[in-house]
């Protein structure tokens, strides 16, 4: 019989067919010795101890399920190499896209300095009454005809860019290869730095690779203009955070709105915390993922007939 682990950490009830076995293991301790032998595993919230320990012990695995979008971690924890691993890529669309356009939002209204001003019980008239039209006097202000360039235009940015185009955002994406997704322009990595001078929002949702590993650096930063604000969904890995803060500090950039960071939690010494017009939100983005019954039920079936799963990760 085929045994399928699901985590402590997310109430999960798949369906599964005939032959087929689930246990529950808690995600914060070693997997049971009753339950090394299981076929599969999936994971939600484990702790990078714990998936290292269940790859060393749990010799007849043959499948992981990460139900986080991008599963660095999993790949991260050492599990053999004819082990299969599939990712929860699209689960987290709509938080995802919700969040992040909460936090253009909040850049364009200027959220964090109105928070501050309230903080103080002070009128920040500054950012209210009369106030000049959208983009007048070199300032991000509103997203209408706003230039938004999104960096990683996967299944995420397909669910954002209608939201921002609503608003009335012109809407760029960036990927491996140029075209069109999802109805919008694609331009290719290399035509980045030509894109970035006439871009109002750099939204970044990138992975964790060795490729992404800090993409968003000082030369991206230089090249936008100074009103542009930058956005990190994606993952910290991908974010130069000294030299972000250094451009936000001097000016040659508006501010950001952090979600991500190279190292999690953020510490409290890090100067990011007190900056200003630098927003932060704990890994607040995802955390929800929707559907992750009928993925594993698809999965889960696709498993035990031998046949093609889906989200399945290359290695």
């Amino acid at each position: 019989m085929t045994t399928v682990l699901l985590p402590s950490s997310i109430a999960l009830s798949p369906a599964v067919p005939d032959g087929v076995r689930t246990a529950t293991y808690d995600v914060e301790r070693p997997v049971p010795e009753e339950l090394v032998d299981a076929d599969a595993l999936v994971a939600w919230g484990n702790p990078t101890a714990q998936l290292a320990d269940a790859a060393r012990r749990m010799g007849r695995l043959r499948w992981v399920q990460t139900l986080a979008a991008g599963p660095d971690a999993v790949l991260a924890a050492g599990f053999a190499p004819h082990v299969q691993i599939t990712s929860g890529r699209g689960l987290h669309d709509g938080p995802v896209a919700e969040h992040t356009l909460a936090l253009v939002l909040a850049a364009a209204r200027r959220l964090p300095e109105l928070v501050r001003a309230q903080d103080e019980h002070r009128w920040a008239a500054e950012l209210g009454g009369m106030q000049q039209l959208p983009h007048e006097g070199g300032e991000f202000r509103s997203l209408s005809g706003a230039r938004v360039l999104i960096w990683g235009f996967g299944s995420i940015a397909a669910r954002l860019a209608p939201l921002l185009t609503v608003l009335g955002a012109q809407v760029v994406g960036v990927a491996s290869r140029a075209g069109e997704r999802a109805g919008y322009p694609v331009i290719a990595p290399d035509e980045v730095p030509q894109a970035l001078p006439g871009t109002d929002v750099l939204i970044g949702i990138l992975p964790s690779t060795a490729a992404t590993r800090r993409a968003l650096d000082a030369a991206v930063f230089a090249r936008l203009p100074r009103h542009a604000w930058v956005v990190n969904v994606g993952r910290g890995s991908t974010l130069d955070e000294e030299a972000l803060l250094a451009a936000v500090r001097d000016g040659r950039i508006a501010g950001a709105a952090l979600d991500v960071f190279r190292t999690e939690p953020l510490p409290p010494t890090s100067p990011l915390w007190d900056e200003p017009r630098i927003l932060i939100t704990p890994h607040a983005a995802g955390g929800r993922p929707v559907g992750a019954d009928t993925l594993l039920t698809d999965n889960i079936g696709a498993f035990e007939r031998g046949e093609p799963m889906r989200n399945v990760v290359r290695r």
